[in-house]
């Protein structure tokens, strides 16, 4: 399967962004960043019908993941950023939903080139 993460871009704190992945809708679909000289760590998660969702501690209340199977796309909202989430944002599209488990990096998931997401103080 191939992924493409879109939407990136510059901002100020406060700011807002909608990143988009094309995934089939039979994947569960996980976001993830990694921010320079830092190793990749998972923000969001969401199952392959939209009905569950898994969020880190660091963006809870301020991202959103949903999705659209009509038009296999999975979304990422950002909102309030802050420049500690400047980073390259990947969606990785993985067969099954584990909920807290999403993030773990022993799960097999399939990647897409990033998008680049820059937050200005």
């Amino acid at each position: 399967v191939q992924l493409q993460a879109s939407g990136g871009g510059l901002v100020q704190a406060g700011g807002s962004l909608r990143l988009s992945c094309s995934v089939p809708s039979y994947y569960a679909v996980g976001w993830f960043r990694q921010a320079p000289g830092k190793e990749r760590e998972g923000v969001s998660c969401i199952s392959s019908g939209g009905a569950s969702t898994y969020y880190a501690d660091s963006v809870k209340g301020r991202f959103t993941v949903s999705r659209d199977n009509d038009k296999s796309t999975v979304y990422l909202q950002l909102n309030g950023l802050k420049p500690e989430d400047t980073a390259v944002y990947y969606c990785g599209a993985v067969l099954s939903y584990l909920g807290a488990q999403c993030f773990d990096s022993r799960l097999e998931y399939h990647w897409g080139q990033g998008t680049q997401v820059t937050v200005s103080s």
